[in-house]
């Protein structure tokens, strides 16, 4: 899957989606609509055809989730842009982050989720929303290499999409998300409440945490608390019933004040939107619970296959995980730094990022 031009997807079209919603003799075409796209992504995430998304561009809403976020392959470039900017609308992130958002490493997830984070290039793939990282200038060639597959595997697919990714010795352009900064996402977004995330950011008082306090009070602060609770719901949940539980919350949340208004503020009029509640502290958890977690709704999806799963079944191709690099160094008594980079650079096959991302890993640990 690849876009066009300057983007693989900017997201769903929300200026005919909240006409649809403040018009009653629409909602049923808009329950279809979403009923549809909820049981593609599902297809999506569980087909046995390997699905490869080339993120080379803009990749948000629509294009981070439905088309992005649950493929097996998902290749970042020098130009990617990834982000959920759905609190900024008064939506929350859907299109299956509450899967994919909640499987990264520590509280990121949270953290890219509640603050509209635009994550580029290499972040993308150190930060486990890509797999592989691959220069523009050689999409054609992959692209046609691909081709030629006579006999199709996710194995061979990987295999090939490797020759074409930059090696170990590769300098990135954009690498932020390591070090003090994942230690500060990690020790403030640990939390389950919002006010306690934006109290243990101010205490912090890095400039990097000044800046996402006050990104995170210009968002909704419904759809904040509403994308942190279904992150933190999702961590718990299978596939199917984060989509399940997404879902619901498209029969409740569009229809509340502050997706009307943030389309219409934000999109529509470059204006700043007035929220309601406009302060994050006025936003109940437990009555946004009661009110778009358990509220009754009348449509279910029908998925096209019975597959399911709680962690991704192809992450092996991407780069590992702090829990995976941490339960290996304590199963083969890796004692140094060096030999546990050795272990994974022989298990990747000398993929790109490795080193960097165990030497991170461990050294956060040991600071």
């Amino acid at each position: 899957m690849k876009g066009l031009g300057r983007a693989l997807c900017a997201g769903g079209d929300v200026k005919d989606l909240i006409k649809k919603v403040k018009d009653p003799s629409k909602h049923d075409d808009l329950g279809h609509q979403l009923d549809t796209e909820y049981e593609m992504i599902h297809f999506i995430a569980t087909m046995k055809k390997p699905y490869i998304s080339v993120m080379d561009g803009i990749a948000m809403g629509a294009g981070g989730g439905l088309l992005s976020g649950l493929a097996p392959f998902r290749i970042a470039t020098e130009n990617t842009q990834f982000a959920m900017p759905e609190t900024a609308i008064g939506l929350f992130c859907d299109v299956g982050a509450s899967f994919f958002l909640s499987r990264l490493d520590g509280n990121l997830g949270q953290y890219i989720g509640m603050s509209s984070r635009i994550v580029k290039a290499e972040d993308a793939l150190f930060s486990g929303l890509a797999t592989h990282f691959v220069p523009s200038s050689r999409l054609a060639a992959l692209e046609a290499k691909l081709s030629e597959i006579e006999f199709i595997s996710h194995d061979k697919v990987h295999e090939i999409i490797e020759e074409f990714a930059v090696k170990k010795d590769h300098k990135p352009s954009v690498y932020t998300l390591y070090g003090d900064t994942l230690k500060t996402i990690n020790n403030c977004f640990k939390y389950e409440h919002a006010e306690k995330i934006i109290e243990a950011l101010e205490k912090d008082g890095s400039h990097f945490a000044k800046e996402t306090v006050e990104t995170i009070l210009k968002r909704s602060p419904t759809s904040v608390k509403i994308t942190l609770e279904h992150i933190r719901q999702g961590s718990k949940l299978s596939l199917k019933e984060c989509l399940k539980m997404e879902h619901r919350l498209w029969q409740t949340v569009p229809f509340a004040h502050d997706f009307v208004e943030g389309v219409t503020s934000h999109v529509v009029h470059k204006q700043i939107p007035k929220w309601n509640p406009k302060r994050l502290e006025d936003a109940d958890i437990d009555d946004i619970r009661v009110k778009f977690f358990y509220a009754n709704v009348k449509r279910q999806l029908n998925f096209m296959n019975s597959r399911d799963f709680h962690h991704f079944p192809y992450a092996r191709y991407g780069l590992p995980t702090e829990e995976e690099i941490l339960e290996v160094r304590s199963k083969y008594n890796l004692t140094s730094v060096q030999d546990t980079v050795a272990w994974f650079q022989e298990n990747r096959k000398d993929k790109y990022g490795v080193r960097e991302k165990v030497e991170d890993v461990l050294y956060r640990r040991e600071a």
